[in-house]
């Protein structure tokens, strides 16, 4: 027991590392925020894409199908990987999108916000098209009724009341996204991974791994209580919907 406690839970190392480990883990808050975001958007234009009507619509949403099922399979770790490994060699594309060095960012940061938002954008949407069809039928044809678009359908009706119905499976993925952040460890970031293994490593000792650790449940462990109390408040507003009905 002694030597668990020496090994993982020495207040000294943490002591003497915390703000190199805070440094850290502020990367991968930032890799949440941004590619959370990017993922949120990407993701909606997929749901919506995939939402067209009409035959001539029906090779993009099969595109969009397509993209959705590639990149829910395919490992995000590979993604990161496979960008990393082959975007700086496509000579055809700018110096700055192939090494991208945007707002004083490395490219292993922006390589890695490509990976997450290509990989979540595709769960997000899956996300979004659960709440699009969610809303009745029967709200489409009554904005349809009066003479709105397909397009201002959805933007005015159907968006609007599906984005109501989806933030606790959209905080689910969020929540996912945050910990998927220490993948890019691989690509040598000094995110909390990478640096508390480098202090593993010079100090043979992993008590700088669990301060990581810690700092996630900080954050994660409050977002899983919202998940939780959006999911009663649903499930007790559905029970008194039914209770009220014929």
């Amino acid at each position: 027991m002694q030597e668990i406690l020496n090994q993982y839970f020495d207040l000294t190392i943490m002591g003497d590392h915390f703000s190199e480990v805070l440094e850290a883990f502020w990367i991968n808050v930032k890799l949440f925020l941004v590619a959370g975001l990017l993922s949120l958007i990407w993701g909606l234009i997929l749901a919506l894409i995939r939402q067209l009507p009409g035959r001539g619509a029906m090779p993009v949403r099969f595109l969009a199908i397509s993209y959705i099922d590639v990149f829910r399979a395919i490992p995000l770790l590979m993604i990161i990987l496979l960008i990393s490994g082959s975007l700086p060699y496509l000579e055809f594309l700018p110096k700055a999108v192939r090494l991208p060095q945007w707002f004083g960012e490395s490219d292993a940061f922006w390589f890695g916000v490509m990976a997450l938002t290509i990989t979540y954008g595709a769960y997000m949407a899956e996300v979004y098209r659960a709440g699009i069809e969610a809303v009745p039928p029967g709200q489409t044809e009554a904005a349809r009724s009066l003479g709105m678009s397909h397009r201002q359908a959805m933007r005015n009706v159907i968006v609007p009341q599906a984005v109501r119905k989806i933030p606790a499976p959209m905080l689910n993925e969020g929540i996912a996204l945050m910990k998927d952040t220490t993948l890019i460890s691989i690509l040598a970031l000094n995110e909390v991974v990478q640096v508390g293994r480098n202090i593993q490593s010079a100090t043979f000792n992993s008590s700088a791994l669990l301060l990581g650790s810690l700092m996630f449940l900080v954050v994660i462990l409050p977002l899983a209580r919202v998940v939780d109390r959006m999911i009663a408040k649903n499930q007790r507003f559905t029970r008194g919907a039914r209770a009220a009905g014929p």
